[in-house]
């Protein structure tokens, strides 16, 4: 029997059990404030990946078109629903400080016009599909980054208080997922996302010093 004093808490008081399992079980929230407010305050989205942001914006689409489609309460997916727009409005400043604002917008529409006609006309199977993809999204997203900082040879404007939120998230989701028994599937899919979480902390924290050191060599 299941005994995980978070599902105590919410189920009944605060959610059904159904939103439970899909928002706290199977994902991790992603918190990108830090990461826009940096981009904001730098004027620059250097180091950061177009293609693992554009992931992370279908990761975090997948449950918010699975949650308006299955008519969940508001409240349940509102937050996700910040988070994904946090995140659009990075990929559009990553295209914008490139000089592609054009191109920024007409991806931002053309994503909002998929997610509408998914949450309108779509066929239950097909969301289904789309939402246990999410994870995966996220995981890859991850490694894309993390491969775009070992090339570059720096991390550029990569928020470490992002990625340490990030950490957070994934860490939370694993042990929440561990507690509720969420299958071995999804329980290592939640390791694998904690591990490259902290990677990418590791990279921020280790290329931060690689540069200091080198510019107190160079004084």
């Amino acid at each position: 029997m299941d005994t995980s004093p978070l599902k105590s808490l919410l189920v009944g008081r605060l959610m059904p059990e159904k939103c439970y399992e899909e928002f706290f079980v199977r994902l991790h929230l992603n918190a990108q404030s830090p990461q826009l407010l940096k981009l904001l305050w730098r004027g620059s989205a250097e180091g950061l990946s177009l293609t693992a942001f554009l992931l992370q914006l279908y990761a975090l689409s997948c449950p918010v078109v699975y949650a308006a489609a299955s008519n969940f309460p508001f409240f349940a997916w509102a937050e996700r629903l910040f988070t994904l727009a946090q995140t659009a409005t990075i990929i559009f400043l990553i295209l914008h400080y490139r000089g592609e604002t054009l191109k920024g917008m007409l991806l931002l529409l053309g994503f909002g016009g998929v997610i509408l006609l998914l949450v309108s006309s779509a066929a239950a199977a097909i969301i289904r599909v789309v939402y246990t993809s999410s994870l995966a999204a996220f995981i890859l997203s991850k490694v894309v980054q993390t491969v775009t900082n070992y090339q570059n040879g720096h991390t550029g404007q990569l928020s470490s208080l992002s990625a340490l939120l990030s950490c957070t998230g994934a860490l939370g989701a694993a042990v929440v997922s561990v507690q509720d028994s969420g299958g071995p599937f999804t329980t290592l899919s939640h390791i694998l996302s904690t591990c490259l979480s902290f990677v990418l902390l590791a990279q921020i924290v280790c290329y931060k010093r690689s540069t200091g050191s080198a510019a107190k060599k160079t004084d």
